[in-house]
């Protein structure tokens, strides 16, 4: 039992498995090669040699909620807590299209600055050089809707000079910057300024299902994604006569969802992916206009239809469906006034594909004042309590503000296993 023989075989029977178990270790922590290659008449994603086609969402928010549903992918803005986002995801089997914060024109930064251009690369290739080996990265997004309110096209010479950076810098990962729609001045600059770019990035709302169209037209036929896509935004929505923008309720935005997604990015052969917006929840112009879930974490319909996209298979509990929404007998497109202190009936119908029973919460907040452009961030309008009286299965009696100006109720039907439908109603009080 203790011959020198047998106690040199352990020693080297050990120091093997160490070395197999290091190796292991080691591979897993190395960063696969991703690659964006021609493939079958368009374009794919290689990553380790394998094809990979992202289902992804924007944000890093409920990334446990993400992979269940079927997605393999986040976009991030910035490398804030990076290294978290990179580890969370890897356990997940999640892979990250990482932010590269650049800075806009339109908030206060000087392209013909040569100095604050090179002092911005320089911050840019330690965030690169940080993050470039972690293996749950995919692909690098340089800045963020650049080509909003912008003048000056020196903007592209930098992200030039990023994407060749990246390359020099993490030869494993794609480089692509995010673009605000679709137009030919921008792509024109993009292929004339962006050679050293893997691909583009577009980011629309309505516009979804024209967007393979309208980049043809743009003679832009090479690999793309869509890193911002959802509801109709807030600047393409019809208007009240005061000028507010009328949100969809969270069931039109599941049809509209579906409907354009498989109108364009799983039909575009061109196109590599994407990340619906948002996995999370914001404020921007309403806290229910862009994100998928409620301030208290509750999932819309739109998730349903996100898993069933991905997953070929909707979730065993769905969320309710909202079929209408009165005030005063009134739909939103009606632009309605009402006079102060007066009550009002609010009707809804709803459904829910469970048959759970349904409570209804109200909230009515003045229409928001700080507005942002672009994803700027926005402070939430102050809730005005005690206006909701008499509430049944089907509605309530609203009570309108003493105060003359702009309005929403806001509607959430709750199904009490976290799911919800969302609507909300914009209202004028006049005196």
């Amino acid at each position: 039992m203790n011959s020198p023989t047998f106690k040199s075989f352990n020693i080297l029977s050990l120091l093997l498995v160490c070395s197999i178990f290091g190796n292991a270790q080691t591979s897993s922590n190395t960063p696969l090669k991703v690659q964006v290659e021609k493939s079958n008449g368009g374009y794919t994603i290689l990553k380790g040699g394998m094809p990979y086609f992202i289902k992804g969402a924007g944000g890093t928010a409920k990334m446990d909620r993400l992979k269940a549903a079927g997605g393999n992918s986040i976009r991030t803005w910035n490398t804030n807590v990076g290294a978290k986002v990179l580890e969370d995801a890897q356990k997940l089997g999640l892979t990250v299209t990482m932010g590269l914060d650049v800075a806009r024109e339109r908030h206060g930064f000087n392209y013909d600055d040569t100095a604050a251009v090179k002092k911005q690369l320089n911050k840019l290739r330690a965030e690169v050089t940080k993050y470039k080996d972690f293996p749950a990265l995919l692909i690098w997004g340089i800045g963020n809707e650049l080509n909003l309110d912008y003048k000056n096209p020196k903007v592209w010479d930098a992200v030039n000079d990023i994407a060749k950076m990246i390359h020099e810098v993490d030869p494993n990962h794609p480089a692509t910057t995010m673009l605000a729609g679709v137009n030919q001045k921008e792509i024109d600059l993009i292929k004339s300024k962006c050679p050293a770019l893997d691909l583009i990035a577009v980011q629309v709302y309505g516009g979804l299902a024209a967007v393979p169209a309208q980049l043809q037209k743009t003679g832009w036929n090479k690999a793309y994604m869509v890193t911002e896509w959802g509801p109709t935004g807030h600047w393409e929505c019809p208007k009240t006569p005061w000028g507010a923008p009328i949100e969809e309720t969270s069931s039109e935005k599941a049809a509209v969802y579906q409907s354009r997604y498989e109108a364009s990015i799983v039909k575009d052969k061109n196109c590599l992916g994407s990340y619906v917006f948002l996995w999370g929840q914001k404020q921007e112009r309403t806290p229910t206009w862009y994100g998928l879930f409620t301030e208290a974490g509750e999932e819309s319909e739109v998730v349903d239809v996100m898993q069933m996209e991905w997953s070929g298979k909707w979730p065993d509990n769905r969320a309710p469906h909202l079929n209408s929404f009165t005030v005063n007998d009134k739909k939103t497109a009606d632009g309605v006034y009402l006079n102060p202190g007066k009550p009002y009936q609010v009707a809804f119908s709803a459904t829910d594909p469970n048959g759970d029973q349904l409570t209804a919460r109200w909230e009515i907040l003045p229409e928001a004042t700080d507005l942002g452009q672009g994803g700027d961030r926005e402070s939430r309008p102050q809730p005005i309590s005690n206006l909701i009286h008499n509430v049944t299965q089907t509605g309530a009696t609203l009570k309108t503000p003493e105060k003359e100006g702009a309005y929403r109720l806001f509607l959430y039907l709750m199904d009490g296993k976290n799911k919800v439908a969302t609507a909300n109603f914009p209202f004028f009080v006049k005196l």
